[in-house]
């Protein structure tokens, strides 16, 4: 069946007129593929933006999620001082506390903590400055200016 359609089609284009029809087809179906190329390419695109969207709007969740969590954590319980101890850091960990400070009492331990929410685990800094406090590795600086 397709030879015969190739051999009408080659009688047809021996005339000028169905040479410049039979250019005119080619150029034709040419420019459709690639217009349903580019609809694909288009839709395929936007599945692929709505999908990163909705991951970045679940990471922007989770991470201020985390931040309002920091920031009440003294206040939840299981707290592991007195909220009154405790001194918002932020950076390399949460929190600094000084237990029995807000009593006016001896101080009797000092404590970094790090809040933490669902299934977050300790970043590399953070594992590290627990590595040092577990060592031993702290001391006390006192640095004047004169």
């Amino acid at each position: 069946m397709l030879k015969t359609f190739f051999s009408q089609l080659s009688v047809f284009a021996s005339g000028g007129a169905g040479l410049f029809v039979l250019v005119l087809c080619c150029a034709l179906f040419f420019f459709l593929g690639a217009v349903f190329a580019r609809l694909a390419l288009l839709a395929s695109l936007s599945k692929i933006i709505a999908e990163e969207r909705s991951d970045a709007v679940k990471k922007s969740r989770a991470v201020l999620g985390g931040l309002a969590g920091e920031q009440v954590a003294p206040f939840m319980p299981g707290f592991p001082c007195n909220p009154a101890d405790a001194r918002f850091v932020g950076k390399p960990v949460d929190f600094v506390a000084f237990s029995g400070a807000a009593d006016g009492d001896e101080i009797k331990e000092i404590l970094l903590i790090e809040v933490k929410s669902g299934e977050a685990s300790l970043s590399k800094r953070e594992r590290q400055i627990k590595a040092c406090v577990e060592s031993g590795l702290v001391r006390f600086v006192e640095y004047r200016i004169n």
